[in-house]
């Protein structure tokens, strides 16, 4: 969008969810997602009904564009030698990621490229790493990555074939951004769900954290409010606003292999810059989603639970966007302190609300 100056973007997408949950993404000027007021807007201008109208021919001009802009992020032959297994989740960067990946130089094994327009997320992707993590065992593979179907996510394997936690690659590309002095203001931003060892390590390391609310969204916002160029959610959202306005799944994955490459060093040994904190996380499902300022009792174990793990812990509570579900967390110095945290937590909530 950018490049070409356009005024609105639209993506039809299921993001990381079965076609069937197919739904539509809007961006504004700059390749920017519209904020919540902007798309109720528009959600209430729609007629009830629209009539089915043919699709319009697409051209590859955009594919084209991509690939040549991502094959210019790392050195020519960069992956010469590299055997990479890559999970496109039969969607939208079947036909770009393994490209770029070849242009570099390296061999690609790949799973979830057989896209049919039904089965996108259907058992691949970044929801379902095990098919992954177990080809690159077999394969002997240095790297295994996963996007989910609209590619804006990046799941990663390590050369065992154990995926890496979403946290340690979030802490692991702002780490190095900070020792080379590429992090803008010293400052990363991630949500409210990242584990607070990230914060220690990048503290360590002379930078800094501020969190946002769940969504890439918002930490897109939030990166633009701190002049901040690089952030990103634990589930596989990163953002290299320097190179894209908005989540990549194939940047993000070229910005784990420059560590690697800039290190010297395998992503088994590379992951270990963070240490997690114990946590715990429920998603209980709830019949109705009442404010929770409302639920007296639940505040009260919350500011409890607070005061207790202060400077040592952290408690979350929301619904999710998207579910039903009532969403827990609860971080703290040893498994013993968290389980019985859960618990204050969880009798809490079934005191106020019907759980299903």
């Amino acid at each position: 969008m950018r490049d070409e100056g356009a005024a609105l973007g639209v993506v039809i997408t299921a993001s990381h969810n079965p076609a069937a949950d197919n739904g539509i993404k809007f961006f504004g000027p700059g390749g920017i997602k519209l904020t919540d007021e902007e798309e109720l807007h528009i959600e209430q201008r729609l007629p009830a009904a629209v009539p089915a109208t043919a699709a319009p021919a697409l051209t590859a001009d955009a594919a084209v564009a991509y690939r040549a802009a991502a094959q210019s992020l790392l050195p020519p032959d960069a992956l010469r030698g590299w055997r990479v297994v890559l999970d496109t989740a039969n969607g939208a960067t079947c036909a770009t990621s393994p490209a770029v990946f070849r242009a570099y130089g390296a061999e690609v094994i790949g799973l979830g490229d057989a896209p049919d327009g039904r089965n996108i997320n259907a058992g691949v992707g970044s929801e379902f790493p095990q098919a992954l993590a177990a080809r690159v065992r077999a394969a002997g593979a240095r790297l295994g990555v996963a996007h989910d179907g609209d590619g804006d996510r990046c799941v990663v394997c390590d050369e065992r074939g154990e995926v890496l936690d979403g946290d340690e690659v979030l802490t692991l590309l702002a780490t190095h951004a900070l020792r080379t002095g590429r992090l803008a203001n010293g400052i990363f931003v991630t949500t409210v769900q990242s584990n607070l060892g990230l914060d220690a390590a990048i503290a360590a390391t002379g930078g800094r954290v501020v969190r946002t609310a769940v969504g890439d969204r918002y930490v897109i916002e939030g990166m633009r409010r701190e002049g901040a160029t690089l952030g990103g959610e634990s589930s596989g959202h990163i953002i290299c606003s320097d190179l894209s306005p908005t989540g990549d799944g194939l940047v993000a994955a070229l910005k784990v292999i420059e560590v690697m490459l800039a290190t010297g060093r395998p992503l088994s040994e590379l992951r270990g810059v963070l240490r997690k904190f114990p946590q715990l996380t429920r998603a209980l499902p709830v019949a109705v989603k009442p404010s929770l300022e409302s639920l007296p009792g639940l505040a009260a174990t919350v500011r409890a639970l607070e005061a207790e793990l202060a400077g040592q812990g952290r408690v979350l509570v929301r619904y999710s966007g998207t579910e039903p579900k009532l969403r827990l967390l609860i971080e703290g110095p040893s498994d013993a302190v968290i389980r019985a945290g859960m618990a204050r937590l969880e009798a809490a909530v079934r005191a106020e609300l019907t759980v299903l």
